[in-house]
């Protein structure tokens, strides 16, 4: 990171001497009109002379003044490359020094339940005598093979034989192949509490999500029968833990997980089925519950925790009911279905920018915090007639600037908002100080706050736009003159 700063300071460095020539060429012109002024009219051209002379020291110092300004924005465009370049280089390293996220965005397939059945096929081949002579069967099956087919893999029992008759030969197959009955659930309640972390050292957002559910279903027939539950395991969750499978009140071992966790056994008649599934995993981005088949849903409850702002899918289901604390907190979404047919999804979305995109959108808004704080901390020692140095003014713009890259330094050890925070704090409070601080009895630490707190606001997740003009309508207001000047005039 280091090196990348240097290397942006050296850019920011050539890019001033560019300017030194079009400045030599003003200061030229200036002279020349100076003189050009002095051949036509010598005294006016000594009052100027005078003007200028006695208030060199006033420009000058405003001259540096606003070379500290310059500098303060170049030391924001050194920072922002070199955090920029630190991310750039984090993102596309083979080898890291921290974990990352294990999941991506989240898909949880619904389970199904289906009644296993057996059904008898017979099929019957008459092949006529000439026929069975010409390709050699003879009691044996390996001539016929390519004319049967495969039997299939669900095959239970297999029984074949042969029968001479007058008319040919007769091969007779029965095969007892295992069906599938699809059964609908008469419950299912699924909870999915997602907590997000924001990693250290500008690594991507993510959550970890806590998954609970529970189904019932029930054996249709009158006797006795074998069904079947079959979990599919989540995809674009990474590693599972603590997964769990209980039927009945009996935990079930993870074995053979390719297809998910599957339960097969006798169920009495009319008996119920109970199943409690729990696991836990990291997540980025969004989270699905997926139902596999448009199927009649007798009662399905979803409900989704997430300490983040949620939006939903396109074309999905949307939430019956929402719950959001006025204090902030963790907001609770509910999806509570009973007797429907659909086939959409529950898809929840999280508003959720890159790293990088918000690292880049919060520094450039620090160079137009430094531009309105140098704006404002005039104004506001205007409107108050406080004395303000033009050097003093120049100091605290670029102790500004030096706290703004302090916080850019601190989101490779701190987590992004935390970082930026406390960059946007230092700055104001060194600002603070060179301006007089508790010294000062009319320190504009208003219009400092203010300009620190500009860029935090694209740390807001899609609040940006209301926050900067609710803070755009309250510098109005303190900013304005007093009151007494906003009255109408009498008459």
């Amino acid at each position: 990171m280091v090196q990348t700063a240097l290397t942006a300071l050296l850019g920011a460095l050539r890019a001033l001497l560019d300017l030194a020539l079009p400045a030599a060429l003003v200061l030229a012109a200036l002279t020349l009109a100076l003189g050009g002024l002095a051949l036509i009219d010598r005294d006016r051209a000594r009052r100027t002379l005078g003007w200028v002379v006695a208030r060199a020291p006033q420009i000058g110092a405003w001259g540096l003044a606003a070379i500290l300004l310059g500098g303060a924005l170049v030391v924001l465009n050194v920072s922002r490359h070199a955090v920029d370049a630190r991310i750039a280089a984090q993102q596309s390293a083979r080898y890291a020094n921290a974990a990352d996220p294990d999941g991506g965005q989240t898909v949880q397939v619904a389970p199904s339940a289906a009644l296993l059945e057996s059904r008898t096929y017979t099929r019957s081949l008459l092949l006529p005598n000439d026929v069975a002579t010409r390709i050699r069967v003879d009691n044996s099956l390996d001539g016929l093979l390519p004319y049967l087919g495969n039997p299939g893999e669900t095959v239970q029992d297999l029984r074949e034989n042969f029968t001479r008759t007058p008319a040919g030969l007769r091969y007779t197959r029965e095969v007892v192949m295992q069906s599938e009955r699809p059964l609908d659930f008469d419950r299912s309640v699924v909870r999915a509490d997602l907590r997000f972390v924001d990693p250290a050292g500008g690594r991507g957002t993510y959550y970890t999500a806590a998954f609970q559910a529970s189904y019932r279903f029930r054996n249709p027939l009158n006797t006795t029968a074998t069904l079947r539950f079959a979990f599919p395991l989540p995809g674009g969750s990474g590693t599972l833990s603590g997964f769990t499978l209980t039927v009945n009140g009996q935990a079930l071992s993870a074995s053979d997980l390719l297809n998910g966790s599957v339960w097969e056994g006798q169920v009495p008649a009319g008996g119920s089925v109970d199943v409690q599934v729990a696991y836990a995993h990291q997540g980025s981005r969004a989270w699905s519950y997926q139902l596999s088949r448009r199927e009649a849903i007798r009662d399905l409850d979803v409900t989704v925790t997430a300490d983040r702002p949620a939006k939903f899918q396109r074309y999905s289901l949307f939430p019956t009911s929402q719950t959001r604390p006025a204090l902030g907190g963790p907001s609770t979404l509910r999806w509570q279905l009973k007797n429907a047919v659909t086939a959409q999804d529950v898809a929840v979305v999280f508003t959720q920018g890159s790293v990088r995109e918000t690292l880049t959108k919060v520094h450039l808004t620090q160079g137009l915090a430094v531009v309105l704080a140098a704006l404002l901390i005039p104004l506001w020692a205007v409107t108050r007639r406080t004395p303000l140095a033009p050097l003093t003014l120049g100091g605290a713009l670029l102790g500004l600037a030096l706290g703004f890259t302090l916080g850019g330094v601190l989101t490779a050890y701190l987590p992004l908002l935390p970082a930026e925070i406390l960059g946007s704090l230092a700055g104001a409070a060194l600002a603070w100080v060179i301006l007089g601080g508790p010294r000062q009895a009319r320190t504009p630490l208003l219009p400092l706050l203010a300009s620190a707190a500009l860029p935090l606001a694209f740390l807001t997740g899609g609040h940006a736009g209301l926050i900067l003009t609710v803070l755009a309508a309250t510098l109005l207001l303190l900013l304005l003159p007093r009151a007494r000047w906003l009255a109408p005039a009498t008459a």
